[in-house]
């Protein structure tokens, strides 16, 4: 059924296309949500995932991939979003001033999101498609378009940072 919506979908019926969207709309959200923030510019970003995947999924070369390319659609959008806004990527931020406790009273989710977002931004790409979409780290190396290889020594490096940051907080 897939396959038959991609098709129609490429051939420009419209209908097609949004019910093959609406499959993978509610993770692209998170995966946008992740990225930007907020609820207000991550369905910004989804209403950009579904004009540019619209416009280009003549280019999708194969219907299997379906939700990785998407994914690193969205990818894309919310990283343009945020450099458009002149906001930075988390990461990009500079460090909090020495001795200032900034997670005394932050549940743990919260805490656990901001040393997420002090990755860079390849981590945290892999760390995401691995754990919060549960990519296999084929499926991550084939969406972010890296060797297999490469993809297990970011997501190595990026545990181990997680790991330290983690030992850090307490």
């Amino acid at each position: 059924m897939q396959e038959i919506l991609i098709q129609r979908a490429k051939k420009g019926d419209a209908e097609a296309f949004a019910q093959l969207f609406s499959q993978f709309e509610i993770d692209l959200y998170k995966m946008a949500y992740v990225y930007v923030g907020n609820e207000v510019d991550a369905l910004d970003v989804v209403q950009e995932v579904a004009y540019r995947s619209f416009k280009y999924i003549h280019s999708l070369q194969s219907s299997f991939h379906i939700k990785t390319w998407l994914i690193r659609i969205a990818i894309n959008c919310a990283t343009d979003l945020l450099k458009k806004r002149g906001q930075f990527l988390p990461y990009e931020m500079e460090e909090l001033e020495q001795g200032e406790e900034p997670h005394e009273e932050l549940p743990q989710k919260w805490v656990m999101e901001d040393i997420i977002t002090r990755l860079s931004k390849e981590e945290k790409d892999v760390i995401l498609l691995r754990f919060y979409n549960d990519y296999t780290l084929l499926q991550v190396s084939q969406a972010l378009q890296l060797k297999l290889g490469t993809t297990k020594t970011i997501l190595y490096r990026a545990l181990k940072k997680l790991k330290q940051a983690l030992e850090q907080e307490g």
